[in-house]
C-alpha cells in the first residue's frame, strides 16, 4: 500500500474515532470503508499503532479498552481540563463501590452473596444505579428457591476503568482504598460530562445527566 493510501486510511480512522461516542473495534473501523476498499486488518493495526505514537507527549491519547479504541484526555491533565465545566459529577457512596468491587471480583454473584460478605443489606437503589450505568448486568439465575439474579460486570465497566479484560484487575491484595477508586470513578464521569457537553454544543440540546446514585 502506498504512502498516500496509508495516509488516507489514517485520516479515516482518526475521523471515525473523533466522531464516535463510543470505542470502536478494528472490524468497526474497517466497516467505515466500502467493501471493495477495506484495508486488511494488518494495515489497520499498523495505522492504529502509528496514531498511538503520534499522540505521545500530547494532552490526549489513543487508548485500547474492552470495546475497542478511543481518544481520551490523558489522566495527568484531567483536573485542569475538567475546570472547563462547572457541573461536577456526582459522588458514589462507599456502599456502591464495595458492591461493584464484589461483583467484579466474585462474579457471577447474587445480591444475597454480597449481603453475606458485607454483613449489611444492599439497597435496591445501588443495584439499579449499577444496572442503569450498564456497569453490571444479570447473567442468569441461581437454581435455588426464589431463583435470585446473578450479576456480572460488562464491557462498559471495563471501558470506564480503561481495562481490556478482567485479567487486568489488580489482585485483591493490591486493591487501592475505596476513596481512590471513588476518585477514579469521578474522573471518568468528568470525561463523560465533557463529551456530553461538547455534543450538546453541536446539537443545541442539554447534556445528559449522570445516573441516580442512591
Amino acid at each position: 500500500m502506498s504512502d498516500d493510501s496509508l495516509n488516507f486510511v489514517q485520516q479515516v480512522v482518526e475521523g471515525a474515532l473523533l466522531a464516535s461516542d463510543r470505542p470502536l473495534s478494528v472490524d468497526q473501523l474497517r466497516a467505515c470503508f466500502h467493501e471493495d476498499e477495506q484495508p486488511p486488518r494488518t494495515v489497520l493495526e499498523h495505522v492504529i499503532s502509528q496514531i498511538e505514537l503520534s499522540c505521545e507527549g500530547r494532552g490526549f491519547e489513543l487508548r485500547k479498552v474492552a470495546s475497542g479504541y478511543r481518544f481520551q484526555v490523558r489522566e495527568q491533565v484531567t483536573p485542569w481540563v475538567g475546570r472547563l465545566w462547572e457541573e461536577k459529577p456526582q459522588k458514589y457512596s462507599r456502599a456502591l463501590l464495595e458492591t461493584l468491587a464484589l461483583i467484579a471480583y466474585r462474579q457471577p454473584i447474587t445480591r444475597g452473596d454480597i449481603e453475606e460478605i458485607r454483613g449489611v443489606s444492599v439497597s435496591s437503589g445501588i443495584i439499579r444505579t449499577l444496572l442503569d450505568r450498564e456497569w453490571v448486568r444479570v447473567v442468569g439465575h441461581r437454581d435455588v428457591p426464589g431463583r435470585p439474579a446473578m450479576y456480572a460486570t460488562t464491557r462498559t465497566f471495563l471501558d470506564y476503568f480503561n481495562l481490556q479484560s478482567l485479567e487486568e484487575l489488580p489482585p485483591l491484595s493490591e486493591v487501592r482504598d475505596l476513596e481512590s477508586i471513588s476518585q477514579e470513578v469521578e474522573d471518568r464521569l468528568q470525561e463523560e460530562l465533557a463529551l456530553d457537553s461538547a455534543e450538546a454544543d453541536d446539537t443545541d440540546t442539554e447534556p445528559a445527566e449522570a445516573g441516580d446514585d442512591k
